[in-house]
């Protein structure tokens, strides 16, 4: 059998910078995670999110998704542009 996903919007910032410069650094990134009720911390260099399948690390680049019953997670760039595309907001 195969199986179409189902057309889900979520929400995703992808982590650009682990430095104190730029819109979308770790900072911002750990704040919005915790601001909507998961648990995140970085260490200077990576961002680790607490799952539903345990502590997950997220690299510069990576994607962060709120999935549809808001849970975070990580998702490598390739992987992201493969199963996302922007939705015009109306």
């Amino acid at each position: 059998m195969k199986f179409r996903k189902r057309p889900v919007v979520i929400e995703a910032i992808q982590f650009e910078t682990n430095n104190e410069v730029g819109d979308v650094n770790m900072n911002h990134v750990v704040g919005w995670i915790n601001r909507n009720g998961a648990k995140s911390r970085h260490d200077g260099t990576d961002i680790y999110i607490e799952t539903l399948e345990g502590e997950m690390r997220a690299s510069c680049g990576d994607w962060i998704i709120k999935g549809v019953k808001g849970e975070f997670y990580p998702c490598k760039p390739d992987i992201f542009e493969a199963t996302y595309e922007p939705v015009r907001e109306e």
